[in-house]
């Protein structure tokens, strides 16, 4: 008998635990027809949108993890985050990888609107964008090739990997047909790799 009523209070309890308080309430994330993104406590139809549910972080894009990362250490980390980014329409994410070192407020929010419209759009690709090619003739008559070419086409050169300079990220308008190309610079800072506009 002492054993049923200790249940019956634990039960009691956790019932009241997981009871919504009166001033609790559901923060919405709507669309509206104009695209607009507005987080309400109310319907979405009450502020004319409909719902949009948040990015789900076990998506493919996170490989099914949890998310979480530190810096991108290397250009492959920073192409999967802009993709991953881009991928769950994800503005924060896509602003945690920007180099927003020095940066002014002003400067800031016009950047912040830009990268929430890249994030809004189709992704259709995002790669490294590699320094034209160089050759040049060293004083002793050796010559030296810069950029990704085949060493077999220039018999005595030295071929130099050179790091890439830009990311370009190809996508399409909401339409779904116009094509879009936004090149992000590059940059290293702090052993991190970040892009900028």
């Amino acid at each position: 008998m002492r054993l049923r009523i200790s249940l019956f209070a634990v039960a009691a309890i956790a019932a009241t635990l997981c009871w919504p308080l009166p001033g609790d309430a559901q923060i919405r994330r709507c669309t509206r027809p104009d695209g607009e993104v507005v987080f309400t406590d109310r319907a979405c139809s009450d502020v004319g949108g409909a719902d949009r549910p948040a990015p789900a972080v076990h998506s493919p894009v996170y490989g099914g993890k949890a998310y979480a990362r530190g810096c991108s250490r290397s250009l492959r980390d920073l192409i999967f985050e802009v993709t991953a980014a881009i991928d769950s329409r994800d503005v924060n994410r896509l602003a945690g990888v920007y180099n927003w070192t020095g940066m002014s407020n002003r400067n800031g929010y016009a950047v912040l609107e830009r990268l929430d419209t890249i994030a809004n759009r189709p992704l259709l690709d995002v790669s490294a964008v590699l320094p034209a090619p160089q050759l040049s003739l060293q004083s002793d008559g050796d010559m030296t090739v810069s950029g990704t070419v085949d060493a077999q086409a220039w018999p005595g050169a030295t071929v130099v990997q050179r790091s890439p300079v830009a990311l370009r990220v190809e996508q399409t308008l909401a339409n779904g047909s116009t094509p879009s190309r936004t090149v992000f610079g590059l940059r290293r800072h702090m052993g991190c790799w970040w892009i900028v506009l």
